[in-house]
């Protein structure tokens, strides 16, 4: 049962994840395509946690670039340039904040999604 309980929770942490990048990505650059989004969080969390396991225990730059090649992926997958990857981040983080919250207050989730750093 605990197989089945982790596989709900990482599909629903990923269709999250998914969301809060949709939402980004439709605000700043007006691409309106949610499977793109949820392959972008999961290519974003496998991503960072790459970097996370090679470089994440360096104090300071470790974290930054485990950010960075976050970033990189969402710049890879939209067009824009590093500064409109880094503001659907932004957004990605801030949507999937709120979603997770509201899911938390009504009881059907915890505060975790897949493919939002911090998230």
């Amino acid at each position: 049962m605990a197989l089945i309980d982790s596989a709900i929770v990482f599909v629903v942490s990923l269709l999250v994840g998914g969301l809060g990048i949709y939402v980004g990505a439709r605000l700043i650059t007006g691409e309106a395509d949610y499977t793109y989004a949820i392959v972008t969080a999961l290519l974003g969390a496998i991503i960072w946690a790459v970097v996370g396991f090679l470089f994440g225990w360096i104090p300071l730059l470790g974290p930054l670039l485990v950010l960075v090649a976050y970033i990189a992926v969402i710049n890879y997958r939209y067009p824009g340039g590093w500064v409109k990857a880094v503001l659907i981040a932004l957004i990605a983080w801030i949507a999937t904040i709120v979603v997770l919250y509201v899911l938390a207050v009504v009881g059907l989730a915890g505060f975790e999604a897949i493919g939002i750093p911090g998230a």
